[in-house]
């Protein structure tokens, strides 16, 4: 009995105290997991639990873990340095999900909510249960509803390139915009390459696509050029 004791021993801490905060920073974790499990997010169930339940423990460390040391004389310790430590660290951690595509940066949002998520876990495992509670809540709608009114108002735009190949070495300039213009399409750089020998000219388009372009419809416009026999589109990485 006395060897479980010490086994179960939390300082000044109850052990039930300890895993009541625990399981609160799990199931805290859990729920911001799960809306960046739907979003098909790179980081998303698992890592916001772990996080999370990781950041509860080191606050619950820091905050209880050396009281026997710090009652001793001529000891000065500053516990909460261990739980400052997690606020940079963590930052590692976000800065693997966040890619740069073309000229724009994807996977911030999942990078701030790794963050957000590992300050719950420092909240809860201070026992500020309150303020945790708020956080996940404005989290929550930040993550939910905000992205629904995010896309409904400012919808996303797609970077891509359009090679374009033509069997002339004349080609009609207002004709290839004309199409874009007429699709909502914003052409940001025009790049020409023209093959001497083969008379053929290959125009790389580096253009934004609204997300509610039609691409098939987009794709018979394109093949109505004069004098085109190829066209290729990738994503600009």
């Amino acid at each position: 009995m006395t060897f479980l004791r010490t086994l179960f021993s939390c300082g000044n801490i109850v052990f039930a105290t300890a895993l009541l905060r625990l399981s609160l920073s799990f199931l805290a974790g859990g729920l911001i997991g799960l809306e960046r499990e739907h979003s098909h997010q790179p980081a998303g169930l698992r890592t916001h639990m772990l996080v999370c339940v990781g950041a509860t423990l080191i606050m619950l460390v820091s905050e209880f873990g050396f009281t026997d040391i710090l009652s001793k004389e001529h000891v000065s310790l500053d516990p909460s340095r261990i739980a400052a430590q997690v606020v940079s660290g963590i930052g590692f951690l976000g800065a693997c999900a966040v890619l740069k595509i073309g000229s724009s940066v994807k996977g911030l949002t999942t990078a701030a909510s790794i963050w957000v998520t590992a300050a719950i876990g420092l909240a809860i495992g201070a026992g500020l249960i309150a303020p945790a509670a708020v956080t996940i809540a404005f989290m929550l709608v930040a993550l939910i509803l905000f992205e629904r009114l995010e896309r409904r108002f400012f919808p996303s735009q797609q970077i891509k390139t359009i090679s374009l190949y033509f069997e002339s070495s004349s080609i009609d300039a207002q004709e290839i915009l004309g199409v874009t213009k007429h699709f909502g399409i914003r052409v940001q750089t025009i790049n020409v390459i023209q093959e001497i020998l083969k008379n053929r000219v290959q125009v790389d388009l580096l253009v934004t696509f609204p997300s509610s372009i039609d691409i098939s419809k987009f794709y018979e416009d394109l093949r109505l050029l004069s004098n085109i026999y190829k066209i290729k589109m990738d994503e600009k990485f």
